[in-house]
């Protein structure tokens, strides 16, 4: 049997946090990563800011790429901006992309200053890279990243694709019950990922029930079913703001109602992303 190994393409630029070991998560400083690729060959430049300041240093960077793993050294720093407290030192880093997360993360370690040492996580930017004075971003983006790192996050363009292959379910109720059954749980977690990872992303809940029972009951009843929704996802890190409720009662049938099986498949409750 034969595997093919796929390799991504790391050419363009790269943004994200660079964290000195006994530093957080959130004290880390901004570090972007301009790349070209010949072969294994890698040169390109690497741009670190230190946060709520217009302190910058651009290096020179060389290395080699391969089987996903880059490894390059800061050869010279080109340009800078900085006072009599801040020092610029070189490092060396390895760094693996992990096609999961679509984090390209890993160690550096500084070459020309002691005792300087950490971890550098970062993701693939739409942004264009800047040599001089000139930032890249307005810096609030590092708070936002920072956040998405600490409630375990992937990188925005693995979301942006589990986004666009997510295929909605509905969720199936027993008779009369409006408690969410166990084995749709796993579902429900992954469309609360998906939701807390745009920030333009809204969840539309829809509860439905049989015809059994009168009209004021069953729309009632489709109003608890979707109350128990909202409790899931809010118990589990969705804010309020981001899902909206309507209850349809049996109003809207997708299968027959008279039989068991039709029965089933309207007592449900339905999705459907909102973008703002």
């Amino acid at each position: 049997m034969f595997s093919t190994y796929s390799q991504v393409d790391l050419k363009g630029t790269w943004q994200g946090v660079i964290i000195k070991d006994g530093q957080k998560t959130e004290q880390g400083n901004i570090l972007f990563l301009n790349l070209t690729l010949s072969g294994k060959t890698v040169e390109g430049k690497s741009r670190e800011e230190y946060y709520s300041t217009d302190f910058y240093a651009v290096k020179k960077i060389k290395g080699e790429f391969s089987e996903n793993l880059l490894k390059f050294k800061q050869m010279m720093i080109e340009k800078k901006k900085s006072n009599s407290k801040t020092t610029w030192c070189l490092f060396e880093a390895n760094l693996k992309y992990n096609d999961s997360t679509g984090y390209l993360e890993g160690r550096y370690q500084s070459t020309d200053c002691r005792q300087n040492s950490g971890k550098i996580i970062l993701y693939r930017s739409t942004a264009l890279f800047s040599n001089d004075e000139k930032t890249i971003l307005n810096q609030s983006w590092i708070e936002v990243f920072k956040n998405d790192l600490k409630i375990g996050l992937n990188a925005p363009e693995i979301r942006m694709k589990e986004r666009s292959e997510f295929v909605f379910e509905p969720i199936y109720f027993d008779v009369d019950e409006a408690i969410i059954k166990q084995e749709y749980e796993t579902f429900l977690l992954k469309m609360i990922r998906i939701v807390n990872g745009h920030s333009d992303l809204r969840v539309q809940i829809t509860g439905h029930t049989d015809s059994d029972g009168s009209d004021l009951y069953n729309e009632d009843l489709s109003r608890r079913r979707s109350q128990a929704i909202i409790d899931f996802f809010v118990a589990h890190g969705i804010k309020v703001d981001k899902l909206n409720i309507e209850f349809k009662g049996e109003k809207n049938p997708i299968d027959s109602n008279k039989t068991p099986e039709g029965k089933k498949h309207n007592r449900r409750v339905d999705f459907e992303f909102i973008y703002k």
